[in-house]
């Protein structure tokens, strides 16, 4: 590990020692300003792999991610209660503080999607919606139009906030549905998705995503396009990295990692055809598969979205 990555590391040790003092994760000076804190540490882009790093780094990372998760949803909880007391919600949306990051967010999601799929999708499920279900919110108002949201939290109280939100918008309130339930729990349902995105704190360790991949895997509909969201480099310490390699029953199709203010990498993966048509294309009558393993060819551009990125192509 290289002088930098020492530095990087003992802050955020250091960024960590001073959460896990706090008495509790709810909004406040001391919250917002160590998560800030350690948000802008993590942020610049960095090669270093977190999942390398030794055993008590590793421990400290993996309860890292759990305290950003839990101060997550307390964060859109708070911001969910405060807009569910407007008479139109969506009308005051942009007080939360990270709203600019979801609208570039989404506008980049939308574009990689656009780039593999051939048609408008009729129904998206997004899995791990929340109190405040800001993709959703804008990939329906401003890209999808016409296309109804499924939303699956396991949180009873999260989807009544996020229903209040919706609720008063006379678009919207057609489109928008929200599902409480464990998505491990949800089978036939999958398969009436063109879409599904699988929200970054869904699974908040390798093992517990990769479960959730595989039932999606065995779920969802033959061709159907999965959208995670995963970290890259030292953003790693903030939320949990999804290595192409998990997606098994996947096409991976691409990985596009952001080095602006938006955290999340994306990936998207189309899921494999039916047994049948594997066996066809493993006997060489179609596109050969796609092993997700194989080393893939990687590039860096900027593109029309002003985003400095690295993209990662998966093809033969």
């Amino acid at each position: 590990m290289g002088c930098q990555d020492e530095i990087l590391v003992r802050k955020v040790c250091e960024i960590y020692d001073n959460i896990s003092k706090l008495e509790n994760l709810k909004p406040s000076k001391d919250v917002n300003m160590l998560f800030t804190q350690l948000v802008l540490t993590c942020m610049p882009p960095n090669p270093i792999d977190t999942t390398k790093l030794c055993k008590r780094v590793q421990e400290i990372r993996s309860n890292l991610i759990r305290l950003c998760g839990e101060a997550e949803g307390l964060l859109e909880s708070h911001f969910s209660n405060i807009l569910g007391s407007f008479e139109n919600p969506l009308d005051h949306i942009e007080i939360f503080p990270y709203f600019s990051n979801y609208i570039k967010l989404g506008h980049l999601e939308f574009t990689i999607l656009s780039n593999h799929c051939t048609h408008v999708p009729s129904k998206i499920a997004f899995v791990g919606s929340g109190p405040l279900p800001l993709t959703s919110i804008v990939l329906a108002s401003n890209h999808l139009r016409n296309t109804a949201f499924h939303n699956y939290d396991i949180d009873a109280n999260a989807n009544s906030q996020a229903l209040r939100l919706v609720s008063p918008d006379p678009d919207l309130s057609k489109r928008m549905f929200f599902h409480t339930a464990d998505i491990m729990n949800v089978t036939d349902e999958l398969s009436d998705y063109e879409v599904v995105f699988l929200a970054a704190l869904v699974g908040m360790d390798k093992e517990e995503k990769v479960r959730v991949i595989a039932h999606l895997a065995k779920y969802m509909a033959p061709k159907a396009l999965l959208m995670l969201r995963s970290a890259h480099g030292a953003r790693g310490f903030l939320y949990p990295i999804v290595d192409p390699c998990d997606l098994n029953g996947f096409e991976v199709l691409s990985v596009f990692h952001p080095t602006d203010e938006v955290i999340n990498s994306v990936i998207i993966s189309r899921k494999y055809p039916t047994p049948s048509q594997l066996h066809s294309l493993d006997k060489g009558l179609g596109h050969p598969m796609i092993q997700t393993s194989k080393c893939c060819e990687r590039y860096q551009e900027f593109n029309h979205l002003h985003h400095g990125n690295m993209i990662e192509e998966f093809g033969n």
